[in-house]
């Protein structure tokens, strides 16, 4: 008599994504209309699975049927937090994955992974600092106190030469230097004025720095094999 034996189910597309199984994956979205968001029972979805399990193909696959890289689960935990190996967080950032965002904990995906995957949370961080630091706005510098003094100075001093010239010829001359005064006085203010836009422009280096201490968190979460959906 011969033994029956147990017929497998087929793989759920969750299960399927987190294989690389690209041919159960193409025949559950293309035939069966399952969505690359589809959420499973613990509301993990094949993007979640795809990415946890570093299977690029079937990311690549899924984003063209309209995968979203930010997709989210009951945590509010994205793809980027299920990855383990570097090559597949570079691959979602590359495809617009959030870094600066947290989850509903208020961990962020480098806090995330930074206890079991230490590099990949490095490069989060460092690629989160090279984003912020294009973005940053220009820096504006300001003269010290002691320029700015030393530049008053030589105004003030050029000006008392200038008039105490002026009133010395006036005076020898007999003639009225009240015109040639207003000329030089006026000459030295947009003097003054020139030497601050410069000094502006050319003055110190001061820039803030600052760090992102990450606390550790997060496990994997299995995948489900419990017959299509």
């Amino acid at each position: 008599m011969p033994v029956p034996t147990r017929v497998q189910p087929e793989k759920n597309i969750w299960v399927a994504a987190g294989d690389g199984d690209l041919q159960r994956v193409q025949e559950l979205v293309e035939r069966q209309s399952i969505s690359p968001n589809a959420p499973d029972q613990n509301t993990y979805t094949p993007m979640h699975a795809a990415a946890s399990y570093g299977q690029l193909q079937i990311l690549d696959y899924l984003i063209s049927q309209g995968g979203d890289v930010n997709i989210t689960d009951e945590d509010g935990d994205t793809p980027l937090y299920t990855v383990e190996n570097l090559e597949t967080a570079t691959y979602l950032v590359e495809h617009g994955a959030l870094i600066e965002r947290q989850n509903n904990e208020g961990t962020s995906p480098a806090e995330h992974l930074q206890e079991d995957f230490p590099a990949i949370a490095s490069y989060l961080h460092s690629h989160l600092a090279n984003v912020q630091g294009a973005s940053a706005p220009a820096t504006i510098n300001h003269p010290s106190q002691h320029a700015q003094d030393v530049a008053s100075e030589n105004l003030t001093s050029s000006l008392m030469e200038s008039v105490h010239g002026i009133m010395q010829r006036a005076e020898a001359e007999g003639t009225d230097p009240d015109e040639e005064l207003r000329r030089v006085v006026g000459q030295t203010v947009l003097e003054g004025m020139i030497t601050g836009y410069g000094m502006g422009a050319d003055g110190g280096d001061e820039r803030r720095h600052g760090s992102n201490d990450a606390p550790p968190n997060g496990t994997k979460r299995s995948r489900i094999d419990d017959g299509t959906r």
